[in-house]
């Protein structure tokens, strides 16, 4: 949960950069207009990206900024309603029925109505996404939707389109206010348009070298400047190669760290060459810039 003070939603495109600027979150306007749209819209927000551009960051500083719960629903193949909407605390309704056989009491209507109450209903994240807090609907995440089954997609489908979830043994429970919902996908799987539509969309790209320098310098403010600099162009070079994964803003601001950890205040051919598993994640990229083209880019920061 959130520990600021619960915030108005933002009333303009620059009170929402404002609100992501104050959260260490350097946005440009294109994405600022889009959530302040999907705000005052009560819509949902569908962010597409490649991994490690922010996705994720956004909900995390909206939540932070405005003051409310953040609930994450983190997907993954083979995801079920029991994992991400709801569950019966069996053990504990086993207990109930043994203590009130104990009793004496062998009414089944009266037995069924105890053990399937709310004391015993576990909530999950869109169950929990549902209920309002003291500052408002909660910023429900839906993490890396691609992952998840196409059957659990149209599941989720149905609970945006009312805010609902059905629960036979209790009937139905309603969102009191529909809660701020950001939908994150790394797109290794197209999400069906019925979804889509329902959003409002931003494609979540690299940053430029201005954006990501001014990234580092707000996380990383122990950097050297020049160090920073180097960094920033080495990376930006670094993507236009054809990598299997190309670092994102995550991996910089982890190399700009290491490499400040280790006191540069530039770059160096050794250190790159030592630290390259900070910033690539696989042995055949790495392997690439081993083979030349990594002494290639360094040549042309050091000398641009």
């Amino acid at each position: 949960m959130s520990k600021a003070n619960p915030r108005a939603l933002p009333q303009s495109i620059d009170e929402t950069l404002s609100l992501l600027t104050d959260g260490g979150y350097v946005a440009d306007r294109a994405l600022a207009t889009v959530l302040f749209l999907s705000l005052s819209m009560k819509r949902p927000l569908f962010l597409e990206g490649e991994a490690g551009v922010g996705k994720t960051e956004i909900a995390k500083v909206l939540a932070a900024g405005l003051g409310r719960r953040l609930i994450r629903l983190q997907c993954y193949e083979g995801l079920d309603v029991s994992s991400a909407v709801y569950e019966w605390n069996y053990a504990a309704q086993m207990i109930e029925i043994r203590m009130a056989e104990a009793a004496g009491i062998h009414d089944r209507s009266e037995m069924e109505s105890s053990v399937f109450s709310e004391k015993y209903l576990i909530r999950r994240p869109v169950l929990e996404a549902l209920e309002s807090g003291i500052g408002g609907a909660p910023v429900f995440l839906i993490d890396e939707l691609d992952r998840a089954d196409e059957a659990f997609e149209a599941y989720l489908l149905e609970v945006l389109s009312d805010y609902q979830v059905s629960v036979p043994e209790l009937g139905t429970i309603r969102a009191a206010e529909p809660p701020i919902v950001v939908i994150t996908t790394n797109r290794t799987r197209e999400i069906h348009d019925a979804l889509k539509r329902r959003c409002l969309y931003h494609w979540v790209d690299y940053p430029d070298a201005a954006r990501e320098l001014e990234i580092l310098s707000r996380k990383v403010p122990d950097a050297n400047r020049r160090l920073a600099r180097e960094v920033v162009a080495f990376v930006q070079k670094l993507r236009e190669i054809d990598l299997f994964k190309a670092p994102g803003v995550a991996e910089t601001i982890d190399w700009a760290t290491a490499l400040t950890a280790l006191g540069q205040e530039a770059l160096e051919a050794g250190t790159v060459a030592d630290t390259m598993g900070v910033l690539l994640k696989y042995q055949d990229d790495i392997a690439r810039l081993d083979e030349g083209e990594g002494k290639r880019i360094l040549e042309e920061v050091k000398g641009g």
